[in-house]
């Protein structure tokens, strides 16, 4: 099955921001567009702002006036459903009730012909629950474009429960015609990318939760240590909390309130507020007139030790003690003893976030998962009110020596990034041994929908098959609630690895 012909026309019924960008890239891709609002006039407006943003691709030189004549010449507002008749292509934007949504394609299927392709551009409902109401569930596929959709390249292609195999492969080849990076996935709660990204949120708010850092420690160790283009808090913030804590709530609700998704009070209360981030001018952060840049909790300048001790290659940050030693500090390697750990001349210890706490051990601090320890601006430390303050003194110096920020943070089991990746990583496989997506398209999602710096599977092996489900293992000892227990899919990846590598 091909992509829907040029030539067909294609219609977009609501004609708010979403409905406007997408109504915007089939036409830049080449079709006749109509466009169609229930309320009178909204129709006529989209097409005029759709004109000025033509015009402004014009004025970058990504189009040029002659190809903007053409595409306006192609645009035309619709006052009522019938004049859908012709078209190949319905895409819904409507508001995201579904009842709503359900009275629209009953009513486009009495209007359009039997073979044209519907699709909802739902974020938070059920492809299948929408579908329900159709005479012919076989056509109706979700489209989700991410917002703006002109720019961002990622479009899930979901087929709900009734959804034909023609109808989806044709909505998958339309969006890569129209020049976007289509994934296909099941009819699942949040579908690739909400579902798989709630961690990212969900462990930020519940370490600020925990009382271990602030907002603006704990973005700036995702963004510096994490590789990630934003913080958690800043995101959301830039998202709108309401709008965020909805599509948290919905995945919770649509998962039989499964604890692995399980939404932040602190959120909830700041909602409750009216704290909604950029567009109130107040959320984690405060926008206000005079209000400057909140700062992260830095550690002050410490003296690094004169050596270290190396027990085992430290796993997933191995490079580290090349850093330590283009630093000019000696590290003393100890080939007898298998840990992964670096011993301080004070005779602490400094490990990698297992998982575990800093109090359950005599003197131990941990720092924090980097995506590339070389280029990481930022590290987080955490200890506990008995680790020893020369021991804490000593690791502080030691990253400051290789250049980088400390951020000393409260004793939580998998400090920030680390619980972070991990728990992103079992939901990816969990996905995929439940038949939501694959592997691949899981990691395209994640890194072209979000700006993940790298896909699930793509951390996972860099960090070794059995580093995450070891890591909430840990932690789900640690908080037997549930929402930490690594999934099944997760569990048979890891010893499946184990028992190939004879350490079972």
């Amino acid at each position: 099955m091909t992509a829907i012909d040029l030539s067909s026309p294609v219609a977009v019924v609501g004609t708010g921001t979403m409905g406007q960008g997408i109504a915007q890239v089939a036409l830049v891709a080449g079709h006749p567009v109509r466009l169609h609002d229930a309320l009178p006039g909204r129709a006529e407006a989209a097409a005029e702002a759709i004109g000025a943003r033509l015009d402004r691709l014009v004025e970058k030189d990504r189009l040029t006036g002659a190809e903007r004549d053409a595409a306006r010449a192609r645009l035309r507002p619709a006052r009522d459903l019938a004049e859908l008749a012709d078209c190949a292509l319905v895409v819904e934007a409507v508001l995201e009730q579904l009842d709503a949504k359900q009275q629209l394609f009953r009513e486009l299927e009495d209007v359009v012909g039997e073979d044209c392709l519907l699709a909802t551009n739902t974020s938070s409902l059920s492809v299948t629950a929408i579908g329900g109401a159709l005479r012919s569930p076989g056509r109706l596929v979700g489209l989700h474009f991410f917002n703006p959709a002109p720019l961002l390249p990622l479009v899930e292609v979901v087929s709900g429960f009734a959804t034909d195999v023609t109808s989806a492969t044709r909505a998958y080849e339309t969006a890569r015609a129209w020049g976007k990076t289509p994934v296909a996935c099941a009819d699942t709660p949040g579908f690739i990318v909400n579902r798989i990204a709630r961690p990212f949120y969900a462990e930020a708010f519940a370490v600020y939760e925990a009382q271990a850092a602030d907002p603006a420690t704990i973005d700036a160790v995702l963004r510096e240590s994490g590789g990630f283009r934003m913080g958690a808090f800043e995101l959301t913030d830039l998202i709108g909390q309401d709008v965020n804590e909805s599509v948290t709530h919905s995945v919770w609700q649509s998962f039989f309130q499964d604890v692995r998704f399980t939404p932040s009070l602190a959120q909830r209360r700041l909602v409750e507020s009216g704290r909604l981030g950029r567009k109130s001018g107040h959320g984690w952060y405060d926008y206000g007139d005079g209000a400057g840049p909140a700062e992260p909790h830095t550690a002050e300048k410490a003296q690094p030790p004169a050596y270290v001790v190396a027990e085992g290659d430290l796993g997933p940050a191995a490079e580290l003690l090349d850093l330590i030693r283009e630093a000019g500090i000696q590290v003393r390697e100890d080939e007898e003893d298998h840990g992964t750990r670096l011993v301080l001349p004070g005779g602490g210890q400094l490990a990698l976030a297992d998982g575990q706490t800093s109090v359950e051990f005599r003197d131990v601090v941990y720092f924090d998962l980097a995506l590339d320890y070389r280029k990481a601006t930022r590290i987080a430390l955490s200890a506990s009110q008995d680790t020893a303050p020369r021991t804490l003194s000593e690791a502080v110096g030691l990253f400051q020596a290789l250049g980088k920020d400390v951020s000393v943070i409260g004793d939580v089991p998998g400090m920030i990034v680390a619980r972070t990746v991990a728990r992103i990583v079992d939901l990816a496989h969990d996905a995929v041994a439940k038949g939501a997506a694959t592997e691949e398209d899981i990691d395209t999602a994640m890194r072209l929908g979000v700006n993940y710096p790298l896909g699930p599977f793509e951390w996972s092996r860099r960090l070794g098959r059995s580093w995450a489900c070891s890591l909430l293992d840990d932690l789900h000892q640690r908080d037997p609630s549930g929402r930490y227990a690594p999934s099944l899919a997760l569990y048979r990846h890891a010893y499946a690895t184990e028992k190939r590598e004879g350490t079972s």
